[in-house]
């Protein structure tokens, strides 16, 4: 897809673009870990975070062509490009600066093959890590890096 072709689709609301967003499963307590991580090493506050379920979250994996009570991927939008499974996840991790940047180095693993190993852990991530009976629910002082559409 082109960059921000999700602009010119009537069913994803408009929404702040100012910086990158991580979408991701809010139910998921292994998602939900992986965004208090981010929440507490991203020090330049470089990312937004939107749940999956939120209205807007729901319209971005059905732009995308993903499954929207199904999520197997997080979303990294950066620069109205999405970036999904194993790139996405390095190009998340790299993005909360040093020494996180080192985690470019697994982009040397094939896609195919780096996908494969994401997947695995997506399907089974309730397993590993269980499910909430609710979405994420950010504290006070994170709330406002959090999309609420």
């Amino acid at each position: 897809m082109t960059p921000f072709s999700y602009r010119t689709d009537p069913a994803v609301p408009s929404f702040l673009e100012d910086k990158p967003i991580i979408v991701f499963d809010g139910e998921c307590v292994f998602c939900s870990g992986w965004v208090t991580f981010a929440l507490r090493t991203d020090r330049r506050r470089r990312y937004r975070f939107l749940t999956a379920q939120s209205e807007l979250g729901a319209a971005l994996y059905r732009h995308y062509g993903l499954d929207d009570r199904d999520y197997e991927t997080n979303i990294l939008v950066e620069d109205g490009v999405a970036h999904f499974r194993s790139r996405g996840s390095i190009r998340m991790i790299a993005g909360l600066g040093f020494p996180w940047t080192l985690v470019r180095a697994l982009s040397i693993i094939p896609a195919p093959l780096a996908d494969r190993l994401y997947e695995f852990v997506a399907r089974n991530r309730f397993r590993i890590a269980g499910r909430k009976s609710s979405c994420y629910v950010p504290s006070a002082e994170d709330r406002a890096r959090f999309l609420s559409i």
